[in-house]
Protein backbone atom coordinates (compact mmCIF):
# COMPACT_ATOMS: atom_id res chain seq x y z
CA UNK A 1 0.00 0.00 0.00
CA UNK A 2 2.72 2.16 0.98
CA UNK A 3 4.85 1.51 -2.24
CA UNK A 4 1.18 2.17 -4.39
CA UNK A 5 1.32 5.92 -2.74
CA UNK A 6 4.55 6.62 -3.21
CA UNK A 7 4.19 5.65 -7.21
CA UNK A 8 0.96 7.59 -7.27
CA UNK A 9 3.14 10.59 -5.50
CA UNK A 10 6.19 10.64 -7.58
CA UNK A 11 3.74 10.03 -11.15
CA UNK A 12 1.86 13.51 -9.83
CA UNK A 13 4.97 15.14 -9.07
CA UNK A 14 6.65 13.81 -12.51
CA UNK A 15 3.43 15.61 -14.15
CA UNK A 16 3.66 18.52 -12.61
CA UNK A 17 7.66 19.04 -13.48
CA UNK A 18 6.71 18.22 -17.23
CA UNK A 19 3.78 20.19 -17.41
CA UNK A 20 5.22 23.45 -16.06
CA UNK A 21 6.38 26.39 -18.34
CA UNK A 22 9.12 27.67 -18.49
CA UNK A 23 9.54 31.55 -20.37
CA UNK A 24 13.47 32.42 -20.48
CA UNK A 25 14.16 36.07 -21.08
CA UNK A 26 17.56 37.52 -21.72
CA UNK A 27 19.52 41.08 -22.12
CA UNK A 28 21.81 42.92 -23.40
CA UNK A 29 23.01 45.84 -21.15
CA UNK A 30 23.82 48.41 -22.99
CA UNK A 31 25.33 52.35 -22.34
CA UNK A 32 25.01 53.64 -25.46
CA UNK A 33 26.43 51.71 -28.57
CA UNK A 34 28.89 49.84 -25.83
CA UNK A 35 27.51 46.85 -24.06
CA UNK A 36 28.32 47.04 -20.49
CA UNK A 37 26.41 43.93 -18.96
CA UNK A 38 24.37 40.96 -19.18
CA UNK A 39 20.65 39.99 -17.23
CA UNK A 40 18.11 37.14 -17.38
CA UNK A 41 14.45 36.77 -16.48
CA UNK A 42 12.88 33.31 -15.73
CA UNK A 43 9.40 32.96 -15.06
CA UNK A 44 8.56 29.49 -14.05
CA UNK A 45 5.06 27.51 -12.82
CA UNK A 46 5.88 25.95 -9.91
CA UNK A 47 4.09 25.06 -6.17
CA UNK A 48 4.36 26.84 -2.80
CA UNK A 49 2.99 25.24 0.64
CA UNK A 50 0.53 23.39 -2.05
CA UNK A 51 -1.14 26.15 -4.21
CA UNK A 52 0.08 26.77 -7.78
CA UNK A 53 2.75 29.83 -7.54
CA UNK A 54 4.81 31.49 -10.52
CA UNK A 55 8.72 31.52 -9.49
CA UNK A 56 10.25 35.33 -10.68
CA UNK A 57 13.86 34.70 -11.16
CA UNK A 58 16.23 37.93 -12.09
CA UNK A 59 19.90 38.25 -12.66
CA UNK A 60 22.13 40.87 -13.62
CA UNK A 61 25.56 41.68 -14.15
CA UNK A 62 28.39 43.64 -15.45
CA UNK A 63 30.83 42.27 -18.25
CA UNK A 64 34.42 43.99 -19.68
CA UNK A 65 35.42 47.17 -18.56
CA UNK A 66 32.46 47.76 -16.45
CA UNK A 67 33.11 44.57 -14.91
CA UNK A 68 36.53 45.46 -14.02
CA UNK A 69 35.48 49.52 -12.60
CA UNK A 70 32.47 48.25 -10.62
CA UNK A 71 31.46 44.18 -10.77
CA UNK A 72 28.06 43.82 -10.00
CA UNK A 73 26.45 40.53 -9.98
CA UNK A 74 22.72 40.58 -8.55
CA UNK A 75 19.97 37.77 -8.00
CA UNK A 76 16.55 38.66 -6.87
CA UNK A 77 13.81 35.85 -6.48
CA UNK A 78 10.24 35.91 -6.10
CA UNK A 79 7.36 33.37 -5.61
CA UNK A 80 3.72 34.70 -6.27
CA UNK A 81 0.44 33.42 -5.81
CA UNK A 82 -1.05 31.80 -9.43
CA UNK A 83 -4.02 33.56 -8.69
CA UNK A 84 -3.72 36.53 -6.84
CA UNK A 85 -0.01 37.57 -7.63
CA UNK A 86 0.71 38.63 -4.48
CA UNK A 87 4.35 37.63 -3.57
CA UNK A 88 4.78 34.72 -0.70
CA UNK A 89 8.60 34.42 -1.03
CA UNK A 90 11.60 37.01 -1.83
CA UNK A 91 15.14 36.61 -2.38
CA UNK A 92 17.55 39.48 -2.21
CA UNK A 93 21.01 38.42 -2.67
CA UNK A 94 23.31 41.22 -4.49
CA UNK A 95 27.12 42.04 -4.71
CA UNK A 96 28.13 45.24 -5.84
CA UNK A 97 31.44 46.16 -5.61
CA UNK A 98 33.04 45.37 -1.76
CA UNK A 99 28.71 45.66 -1.10
CA UNK A 100 27.33 42.20 -0.66
CA UNK A 101 23.63 41.58 0.87
CA UNK A 102 21.54 38.40 1.03
CA UNK A 103 17.88 38.40 2.70
CA UNK A 104 15.18 36.27 2.22
CA UNK A 105 11.48 37.31 3.05
CA UNK A 106 8.25 35.47 3.83
CA UNK A 107 4.58 37.26 3.12
CA UNK A 108 2.13 36.50 5.18
CA UNK A 109 -1.30 38.18 3.58
CA UNK A 110 -3.84 36.69 5.96
CA UNK A 111 -2.63 38.73 8.77
CA UNK A 112 -1.15 41.57 6.64
CA UNK A 113 2.52 40.33 8.42
CA UNK A 114 6.07 39.81 7.02
CA UNK A 115 9.15 37.85 8.65
CA UNK A 116 12.59 38.85 7.25
CA UNK A 117 15.64 37.08 8.01
CA UNK A 118 17.51 40.48 8.61
CA UNK A 119 14.77 42.39 10.49
CA UNK A 120 12.28 39.37 11.86
CA UNK A 121 8.74 39.66 12.07
CA UNK A 122 6.74 42.69 11.25
CA UNK A 123 3.25 44.10 10.69
CA UNK A 124 2.54 45.78 7.41
CA UNK A 125 0.00 47.32 4.83
CA UNK A 126 -2.49 44.92 3.27
CA UNK A 127 -1.59 43.17 -0.61
CA UNK A 128 1.96 44.89 -0.11
CA UNK A 129 4.06 43.49 -3.14
CA UNK A 130 7.76 43.55 -3.72
CA UNK A 131 10.13 45.25 -6.41
CA UNK A 132 9.77 41.97 -8.67
CA UNK A 133 6.47 41.29 -8.45
CA UNK A 134 5.13 44.87 -8.59
CA UNK A 135 5.62 44.64 -12.19
CA UNK A 136 3.31 41.72 -12.81
CA UNK A 137 0.81 42.53 -10.56
CA UNK A 138 0.19 45.68 -12.42
CA UNK A 139 -0.48 43.75 -15.39
CA UNK A 140 -2.53 41.27 -14.07
CA UNK A 141 -4.84 43.32 -12.14
CA UNK A 142 -5.00 46.81 -14.74
CA UNK A 143 -7.26 46.16 -18.47
CA UNK A 144 -4.81 48.11 -20.58
CA UNK A 145 -8.12 48.70 -23.01
CA UNK A 146 -9.15 50.80 -20.12
CA UNK A 147 -6.21 52.63 -19.38
CA UNK A 148 -5.06 56.41 -20.44
CA UNK A 149 -1.86 57.74 -20.60
CA UNK A 150 -0.97 59.31 -17.26
CA UNK A 151 -2.96 56.59 -15.48
CA UNK A 152 -1.39 54.91 -12.54
CA UNK A 153 -1.33 52.88 -9.70
CA UNK A 154 0.25 53.42 -6.24
CA UNK A 155 1.01 49.91 -4.16
CA UNK A 156 3.08 49.60 -0.91
CA UNK A 157 6.45 47.85 -1.85
CA UNK A 158 8.74 45.84 -0.17
CA UNK A 159 12.40 47.03 -0.97
CA UNK A 160 15.68 46.10 0.74
CA UNK A 161 14.02 45.40 3.55
CA UNK A 162 11.77 48.94 3.52
CA UNK A 163 8.56 49.45 2.98
CA UNK A 164 7.08 52.47 1.00
CA UNK A 165 5.21 53.53 -2.00
CA UNK A 166 6.11 53.16 -5.48
CA UNK A 167 3.71 54.51 -8.33
CA UNK A 168 3.68 52.47 -11.45
CA UNK A 169 2.22 54.91 -14.22
CA UNK A 170 0.65 53.87 -17.72
CA UNK A 171 2.48 56.03 -20.79
CA UNK A 172 1.45 54.92 -24.03
CA UNK A 173 2.12 52.18 -26.57
CA UNK A 174 5.20 52.19 -28.63
CA UNK A 175 6.95 50.28 -31.01
CA UNK A 176 11.35 49.60 -30.49
CA UNK A 177 13.61 48.26 -32.44
CA UNK A 178 15.07 45.14 -30.47
CA UNK A 179 17.66 42.87 -31.26
CA UNK A 180 15.15 40.22 -32.38
CA UNK A 181 12.94 42.92 -34.76
CA UNK A 182 10.65 45.73 -33.86
CA UNK A 183 8.21 44.61 -30.52
CA UNK A 184 4.64 46.12 -30.06
CA UNK A 185 4.79 47.48 -26.21
CA UNK A 186 2.79 49.22 -23.41
CA UNK A 187 5.16 51.78 -21.68
CA UNK A 188 5.24 51.40 -17.96
CA UNK A 189 6.92 53.72 -15.58
CA UNK A 190 7.54 53.20 -11.99
CA UNK A 191 8.47 55.77 -9.28
CA UNK A 192 11.16 54.80 -7.43
CA UNK A 193 13.97 56.64 -5.25
CA UNK A 194 16.75 58.55 -7.13
CA UNK A 195 18.86 57.23 -5.02
CA UNK A 196 22.78 57.39 -5.44
CA UNK A 197 22.04 55.67 -9.31
CA UNK A 198 18.58 57.35 -10.93
CA UNK A 199 19.13 60.73 -12.47
CA UNK A 200 15.30 61.23 -11.32
CA UNK A 201 12.68 59.37 -9.75
CA UNK A 202 10.56 58.45 -12.47
CA UNK A 203 14.18 57.46 -14.32
CA UNK A 204 13.06 54.02 -15.12
CA UNK A 205 10.99 53.31 -18.66
CA UNK A 206 9.77 49.33 -18.90
CA UNK A 207 8.36 48.37 -22.66
CA UNK A 208 6.11 45.11 -21.84
CA UNK A 209 5.16 43.55 -25.12
CA UNK A 210 1.45 43.95 -26.25
CA UNK A 211 1.74 40.19 -26.79
CA UNK A 212 3.72 38.19 -24.22
CA UNK A 213 2.82 40.30 -21.37
CA UNK A 214 6.69 40.42 -20.58
CA UNK A 215 9.44 43.08 -20.28
CA UNK A 216 11.51 43.16 -23.76
CA UNK A 217 13.18 46.91 -23.49
CA UNK A 218 14.00 48.67 -20.11
CA UNK A 219 15.94 52.24 -19.76
CA UNK A 220 17.04 53.45 -17.08
CA UNK A 221 18.34 57.57 -17.13
CA UNK A 222 21.30 57.59 -14.89
CA UNK A 223 23.65 60.30 -13.50
CA UNK A 224 26.21 58.85 -15.08
CA UNK A 225 24.27 58.23 -18.96
CA UNK A 226 21.65 56.16 -19.95
CA UNK A 227 21.55 52.62 -19.54
CA UNK A 228 19.39 50.21 -21.94
CA UNK A 229 18.52 46.55 -21.16
CA UNK A 230 17.61 45.02 -24.62
CA UNK A 231 16.09 41.52 -25.26
CA UNK A 232 18.28 39.10 -26.96
CA UNK A 233 16.54 36.24 -26.72
CA UNK A 234 13.15 34.72 -25.54
CA UNK A 235 12.68 31.13 -25.45
CA UNK A 236 9.92 28.73 -23.88
CA UNK A 237 10.62 25.68 -22.79
CA UNK A 238 13.84 25.86 -24.39
CA UNK A 239 12.41 26.83 -27.75
CA UNK A 240 13.26 30.14 -29.22
CA UNK A 241 9.58 32.18 -29.31
CA UNK A 242 9.16 35.03 -32.10
CA UNK A 243 7.45 38.10 -30.28
CA UNK A 244 5.70 40.90 -31.63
Amino acid sequence: MKKNILIVLLLVWSFQTLEAKEERIRFNLKFGFLKGGEAEMVIRDTVFNGKPAFHYYMMGQTTGLAEKLYGVYDIYETTVDAETFLPLKTIRNVKEGNYTRYNETLFYHDVDSIYSQRSGWRKVPPNLVDMISILFYFLHNQPFDSLNPGDGVTYPTLNADKVSDISVQYLREETVETDIGPIKCYVLSPTVAKGKVLKRADGVRFYISKEKKVPVFVTFDMRVGALKAVIKSYEIDGVEQKTR
